[in-house]
Parts: C-alpha cells; structure tokens; sequence
C-alpha cells in the first residue's frame, strides 16, 4: 500500500516530473502479468501529491525494461545538479512508494534516492534521452 503520510511540500513553479510509459509493452499484462497497470498511475498520483506531475507516455523504447518510469527533476533539483533517472522494472507497489517517497523528499538533485531504487535505475541511450526531454 502506498501512503502519502510524509508531509508534501509545497509546489514550485516547476515541480518533478515522473513520466510513466505505457507503450508496447509497458502496461501489456502479455508482457509483465500480475500488476494492476491502470491503477498504478492513480496510485502514484495520489502518493505524490502536488510534489510532482505524472504523466502516461508512448512507448519510451526500452521495452526490456517494461515498466519503465523517469523521475525529472524540479527546476531547484536541476539547478542542483539533478538529471532525469530511468526506472525499470517498476511492477510493484513497494517500487511505486520509494519514489514517491523520494519525490517528496525533493527529488533527484535535492534527495537521496532510497537505496533499493539503485536496483530499478538503469542508462539510456542518449537518443532515447532526448526524446523524452524534448
């Protein structure tokens, strides 16, 4: 069960950004069976509050990674050094707390990501980078 007990903070004139795919196979119950994909979206929603947006993508194109979401940072945690952190795997809802919880904590650039998150992050390609930064 996700909570949103931790306080929130309140919302900058650009808060993070979480961006979860939902693609090919991003969402596909044939691809990753067992996970109430609608629902995690409404889940992370609520859990974050006005800490961050979320937002549904298109195949992001990193389907081996099915499912993939990207916390981007604010524009304090960017002007801290904070760049976009790609999540993969994301199928449970221990997952979705963790980031939650770290988005409400500021974000990357502004919070240290929980620890188990280092197992879900992995590196695109810049091209695939781009795309979602454009």
């Amino acid at each position: 069960m996700i909570s949103n007990s931790a306080r929130v903070p309140a919302p900058s004139a650009a808060p993070c950004r979480i961006t979860v795919c939902r693609g090919c196979c991003c969402g596909d119950a044939r691809k990753v069976p067992g996970v109430d994909h609608a629902g995690q979206i409404g889940r992370l929603r609520r859990a974050v509050g006005e800490a961050a947006q979320v937002r549904a993508s298109e195949c992001l194109d990193v389907c081996d990674q099915a499912n993939v979401t990207v916390v981007q940072p604010s524009a304090a945690g960017r002007a801290a050094g904070g760049r976009p952190v790609w999540l993969g795997l994301v199928n449970d809802d221990e997952a979705l707390a963790d980031i939650a919880a770290w988005v409400r904590a500021g974000g990357p650039g502004l919070a240290e990501a929980p620890g188990v998150l280092d197992l879900y992050e992995f590196t695109v390609s810049r091209r695939v980078g781009k795309a979602l930064e454009g």
